[in-house]
């Protein structure tokens, strides 16, 4: 134990305080069994860091943080290190990739259930299925997802606006867009920085190396299904291969109206392995599904359209000549995705939580397939400043 505190504290040491991703403090730290989950590379390990060093500096004595895919645990497991540290005071787990240990949701309830002091929070991948992972477990966990950068903490990331500068929601930014686009007019130029975003400012490992950076968001998704989908879910390596082939054939179609028959023939799986494809790219972070408003059973029925999950994807894919129209509606579906319910309509591009109409083009679009409808807006690349329900854009990366 005392190589893993060591090793923990080296952590402490080196991790840098001076960005914080949004989800940092809308947590509850207080709670005694709290999980993260997000796509890798999006710094829940950071935040976790970043939190343990604020509330207790670098040398606590009574917290522990560590990873569970660490050579400690080839020969011992989760319940006894649990057992150690509590008779040395321990009072706080901290638990990353938890994706990467087989029984982590046994040991973690076991732990829950036999040290009533111990606070327990994990981080894991955005496929692992919290809720499924066991019942008793389940009911006691509180659950937080974290996303990539939005446009907004990009722009507190390069130094572009203030790190106090909170999120909007949407009502504030349809009703006021053109005194909120004004006062950050005045703070920095939008239109070069957002082209940057689009580009390469979703991850925060961005700034590590911009020239490479492509390449290592393909590498990442690679990582996600080679690795990390077998550890969460019961799949081999046929179904692995036949998932990256099916996700480069839809970033070659993107925004793309699925045939699923004509689909499943081009990856040559079954219709119903081909849907389970799509679910499975969906909870690693790798496309977004737009489907039309439904309960129940209809919730099952095939996608209306599929995009990228988000735009660093479409200029790592296509590098040199991206679809534009289609990084637009990928950015505007991405970012509203984290708090809303965005959904298919035969009227628009999207419908926000069933309510609100969006189109989404460049500046000179035009109004006419809105101007009939109630809360019908647009989104408009290319705008500084809107007009009426003409909203820029890069207003739409600070929702989160």
């Amino acid at each position: 134990m005392k190589q893993l505190f060591l090793a923990f504290y080296r952590k402490l040491e080196e991790t840098d305080m001076r960005f914080e991703r949004y989800l940092k403090n809308q947590i509850d730290w207080n709670n005694r069994l709290i999980a993260i989950t997000g796509a890798r590379g999006t710094g829940k390990t950071t935040m976790l860091l970043q939190h343990i060093k604020e509330q207790y500096g670098n040398h606590p004595d009574h917290v522990l943080f560590v990873s569970l895919d660490n050579i400690y645990f080839s020969s011992r497991n989760l319940y006894s290190l649990a057992d150690e540290f509590y008779a040395f005071g321990g009072k706080e787990l901290y638990l990353d990739e938890v994706h990467k240990y087989p029984t982590w949701a046994q040991e973690i309830k076991n732990i829950y259930d036999d040290f009533p002091k111990i606070k327990i929070i994990f981080t894991g991948s955005s496929m692992l299925q919290i809720l499924k992972a066991d019942a008793d477990l389940s009911r006691r966990i509180r659950h937080f997802q974290l996303y990539g950068l939005s446009f907004r903490e990009f722009l507190i990331f390069e130094g572009l606006i203030q790190k106090s500068q909170s999120p909007y929601l949407l009502e504030d930014i349809l009703k006021n867009h053109l005194a909120i686009a004004q006062k950050f007019n005045n703070e920095f130029t939008p239109l070069p920085a957002f082209q940057k975003y689009l580009k390469f400012g979703y991850y925060p490992y961005y700034q590590e190396d911009i020239a490479g950076y492509g390449e290592r968001v393909l590498q990442t998704f690679n990582t996600v299904i080679e690795s990390d989908l077998p550890n969460v879910e019961r799949i081999d390596f046929y179904s692995i291969n036949r998932i990256k082939k099916l996700f480069y054939i839809l970033s070659e179609m993107v925004p793309f109206a699925p045939n699923i028959s004509q689909l499943s023939q081009m990856v040559d799986v079954t219709r119903t392995s081909l849907m389970n494809y799509l679910g499975l790219l969906e909870k690693s972070h790798s496309i977004l599904l737009l489907k039309k408003k439904a309960t129940g059973i209809r919730q099952m029925v095939k996608p209306e359209k599929i995009y990228l999950q988000n735009t660093n994807y479409n200029y790592a894919l296509a590098p040199e000549n991206p679809q534009i129209g289609n990084v637009r509606e990928t950015f505007f579906f991405n970012q509203l995705q984290q708090n809303h319910d965005v959904s298919f309509t035969e009227e628009t591009d999207f419908c926000i939580d069933g309510k609100y109409y969006f189109e989404i083009g460049g500046k000179n679009k035009s109004n006419i397939q809105v101007r009939n409808l109630e809360y019908a807006y647009l989104a408009l690349d290319g705008l500084t400043i809107g007009f009426q329900n003409e909203i820029p854009l890069w207003l739409f990366g600070f929702l989160y």
